[in-house]
């Protein structure tokens, strides 16, 4: 019998393949490794490997003074610098127990507003890039200018603003050349070009639903990709949008408020089905939201001073706090423990995107290699915020 009459039955075995994702890697947002088993196109096991931006920020901590540490913890989630200070100045004028100036609570307000959006919309331009749509990338960008020279105008740091002042936040000096404090306020007409980046704001909203929200090659990439349950979120300490995708009403400017959002009107942006493209369409909605409450707080910001008295040295007694922040990727907290010094006995801090980032592992098995991409960049984790 010739050979090729031969009904020959062979399985081929396909031993698991070691693919290294990483350290650089246009997605990741910082430089992460991830190890992942495949077996052909599919994802068998992931181990994340961070580090490789390590800083040290809780260490330096316990050796600079508070005024200090505001410089560093802007640092951490480099995209929404003036969101990270707020929890921390909290912190240690809760263990002060100064009373802040309303005035200066809702000028934080507004900036913690401005940092969420200007953090969305780099969102809005990387993960349609990432995904292969070019176009927001120029339409984000372009209108996240206007929000970063609103930051700008107020603190002087487009990214690190330090900004914010144990009581209060740092008075604006107006006119002249002069060091002497003419002015201690918001400069002039600030109001009014914020209002007006606003209606921007609504603008490109509705640019990117028409770009990308009905797009069926987004869609195709996004939906039922990368589902994470809403008890599996809870069990990795999820928070903000990937939390709220799942479809946990959970925001803590409604379930803990602070400042003053309390006296504000605003929804909490919630999808359902806890893919990818769910946490697309949550982030969307909360620039929207945020866009409302800005126009609330500039229409009820009281006049007054923007900074309490507070020594010159500052010395918090001994103790220990935990204060928190909704952040625009989630909750953001600092455990701080003062011996009465001039510097923190320890400081612990609870960044987001390291509890965003802990479910990988469990979410990326099973799920095809060019799915990849796009789950990783639907979580929206900065690696300044991981390893910190």
């Amino acid at each position: 019998m010739h050979r090729s009459e031969a009904a020959v039955s062979v399985e081929l075995q396909t031993p698991d393949m070691t693919l290294n994702i990483g350290p650089q890697h246009p997605s990741t947002h910082g430089v992460l490794r991830l190890v992942a088993k495949v077996d052909g196109e599919r994802i068998r096991e992931v181990e994340p490997v961070i580090g490789y931006m390590h800083r040290g920020y809780e260490k330096l901590a316990e050796v600079r003074t508070y005024a200090q540490i505001t410089t560093l913890v802007n640092r951490i989630d480099w995209v929404s610098g003036f969101a990270n200070e707020v929890p921390f100045i909290m912190g240690v004028e809760k263990l002060m127990g100064v009373e802040v100036p309303e005035r200066a609570q809702w000028i934080r307000l507004i900036l913690s507003e401005l940092a969420r959006i200007s953090s969305h919309l780099v969102f809005m331009s990387s993960y349609p890039l990432e995904l292969g749509a070019t176009t927001p990338l120029m339409h984000s960008l372009r209108e996240r200018e206007y929000i970063l020279e609103l930051i700008e105008e107020v603190t002087g740091g487009r990214f690190h603003p330090n900004f914010n002042r144990v009581g209060g936040v740092k008075p604006n000096y107006g006119g002249g050349s002069t060091t002497k404090k003419q002015s201690m306020d918001l400069p002039a007409g600030f109001f009014k070009r914020t209002l007006e980046a606003m209606d921007r704001m609504d603008k490109i909203c509705s640019d990117i639903d028409s770009l990308v929200t009905g797009n069926e090659l987004i869609k195709m990439r996004t939906v039922g990709v990368g589902v994470i349950p809403a008890d599996k979120a809870i069990e990795y300490g999820l928070s903000g949008p990937n939390l709220r995708a799942s479809g946990v009403a959970y925001d803590l400017r409604k379930a803990d408020p602070y400042l003053t959002y309390d006296q504000l009107d605003f929804d909490i942006a919630v999808a359902h089905d806890g893919d990818c493209y769910d946490r697309y369409i949550v982030r969307l909605e909360e620039i929207r939201q945020s866009v409302r409450i800005i126009r609330q707080a500039v229409d009820m910001i009281p006049s007054g001073p923007l900074q309490a008295k507070v020594p010159r040295i500052l010395k918090p007694p001994k103790g220990q706090v935990y204060t928190r922040a909704e952040n625009p990727k989630g909750e953001f907290g600092y455990f701080i423990v003062s011996e009465g010094g001039k510097v923190p006995y320890r400081v612990k801090i609870r960044s987001t995107s390291f509890s965003n980032l802990s479910i990988l592992p469990w979410i990326l098995p099973g799920q095809l290699v060019p799915d990849l991409v796009a789950i990783m960049g639907s979580l929206d984790f900065v690696l300044g915020d991981v390893d910190r």
